[in-house]
């Protein structure tokens, strides 16, 4: 058994996204900092936050439906869409100071411009459509939002879907500031500048086995070395846990009372890729549709151009799965390692009352190419089997928690556990995790760091970082101007 090199101020379990964004916000507020990052895989960015397993949509709520649901009397509730938009901001905020300060690449190594569509079919959604674009416009982040239902202008946006299409009703709307990120690769930068800073240390092929804290606070941590099978023993004062579907079992290690009752529903993905590149290049958008009755949110149907290691792609899908792993490179025993005696009725009644969703994940495993073909087909009429081959996409772990009405509630965003004390954190559930990553750990910071950032220079040093930070673009029409013009010149989005 050995000790790690030092013993860290933090410790940071998993190199994906979160991680990532974590280790960097935090060293540039305090540079002293020291930081060990430890993964179980060989890379950085292989689960979740890899340009394969994931949407690479940068979302701002510009075309997810989902995030604009439609209330009872029949108005559009946009507080959601409103808030991630402001967190897409944010993001893109701290790329930008990183970039500008040459602490990322080049931009166009995980960043593009490619516009946001919505797209509708049949006259009951394309009334839904134009409610949601009247109510969204009306706010500064969405102000340049198109909608059209003429056949012309659709044509010139998405030609794809439009092209030799019935007479159904269709309407889309249109933003052009719409972005596509490998946050594969912006998770690699990320961690190439953090390993070369004083203080930093990454550890590859190492598995967090155990993690317990001691009376002084302080938490113990101990790692297998993959490759040597040797023990590593860590400590630190602050422990985040951003493992993506592992997290839920080291969570369950931890044993802190904040924990309890969590429980995790995994479901996997696959995509359609295309392989004719006639077509690939008659593409360039996001076109997002509307999910199927019953189907999570991560299912939201859509035709996107992607760029990937600098090449363009163009998938469709995702098309939902069920497997008892929590990582794509996980166990099938992960699901049932996580039943707990303090989970196990919010997951039974979690699974009760998400009947329909079952349902859909079965009908999901048992199709076929031409089944899926055809769902194809909605979105792009002219597809043919042969230019289509499916691939499998990132596992994602859904949040089931206690509920004092409902036993058990399932969830689909991101849930953020900490400690009472502030010395351990811990992040689950999926998206819109990586495009709001930047709030998602600034609210980390503010819960475990939180003495530290009411002082003047952690203040001070946000604000140049992000601009805005503090303030709501969306109720500030000329400062949300000009920061998107600034973040647009510098990540060359214009």
């Amino acid at each position: 058994m050995e000790d790690s090199n030092q013993n860290p101020d933090v410790i940071l379990i998993g190199a994906g996204i979160m991680s990532a964004t974590l280790g960097v916000l935090l060293k540039e507020l305090n540079p002293k900092l020291t930081i060990e990052i430890y993964e179980r895989l060989d890379q950085p960015a292989q689960e979740s936050s890899d340009a394969w397993n994931n949407a690479g949509t940068g979302h701002s709520a510009y075309c997810e439906l989902n995030y604009t649901p439609q209330n009872s009397d029949g108005t559009i509730d946009t507080k959601k869409a409103i808030k991630i938009a402001e967190s897409y901001e944010v993001t893109r905020q701290f790329w930008s100071y990183l970039v500008a300060n040459d602490k990322l690449p080049t931009p166009d190594t995980f960043i593009h411009r490619i516009p946001h569509l919505s797209a509708v079919f049949g006259e009951e959604n394309v009334i839904f459509l134009k409610k949601r674009f009247e109510a969204l416009r009306q706010h500064s982040l969405f102000s340049e939002m198109q909608f059209s239902t003429d056949k012309t202008q659709l044509e010139s946006w998405m030609p794809l879907v439009m092209k030799n299409r019935s007479n159904d009703q269709v309407a889309a709307t249109f933003m052009e500031d719409g972005t596509d990120v490998n946050f594969g690769a912006l998770t690699k930068s990320l961690l190439n500048h953090l390993s070369k800073q004083e203080g930093v240390s990454i550890f590859y092929n190492h598995e967090v086995q155990k993690l317990k804290q001691k009376e002084d606070g302080v938490w113990r941590l101990k790692i297998n070395n993959e490759i040597t099978d040797e023990t590593v023993k860590s400590r630190a004062k602050f422990v985040f846990i951003g493992a993506g579907g592992a997290s839920l079992l080291l969570l369950d290690k931890a044993d802190i009372k904040e924990g309890e009752g969590f429980g995790g529903f995994p479901v996997s993905g696959q995509w359609l890729k295309c392989t004719n590149e006639t077509i690939i290049a008659q593409h360039q958008a996001k076109v997002y549709g509307k999910a199927s009755v019953g189907s999570p949110p991560m299912s939201v149907p859509h035709l996107d151009t992607r760029i990937i290691n600098g090449k363009k792609e163009l998938l469709f899908g995702p098309f939902a799965g069920f497997s008892t792993k929590f990582l794509k490179n996980g166990s099938y025993l992960d699901l049932i390692k996580s039943i707990e005696f303090d989970n196990i009725k919010p997951m039974l009644y979690a699974g009760w009352n998400n009947i329909p969703l079952t349902k859909y994940l079965i009908e999901q495993v048992m199709q076929s190419q031409e089944d899926r073909i055809e769902a194809l087909k909605e979105y792009f009429p002219e597809a043919k089997s042969e230019d289509w081959v499916l691939l499998e996409a990132g596992q994602r772990v859904q949040v089931i928690k206690k509920d004092e009405n409902e036993g058990g509630i399932l969830e689909f965003g991101t849930e953020i556990i900490h400690s009472e004390d502030g010395s351990l954190a811990c992040l689950l559930g999926a998206s819109p995790g990586a495009s709001t990553a930047v709030s998602i750990m600034l609210e980390v910071i503010t819960s475990c760091f939180g003495e530290q950032m009411k002082a003047a220079n952690w203040q001070e040093k946000l604000r140049e970082m992000i601009p805005s930070y503090g303030q709501s673009l969306n109720a500030n029409p000329d400062l949300c101007k000009e920061v998107r013009a600034s973040v647009q010149k510098i990540l060359k989005l214009s």
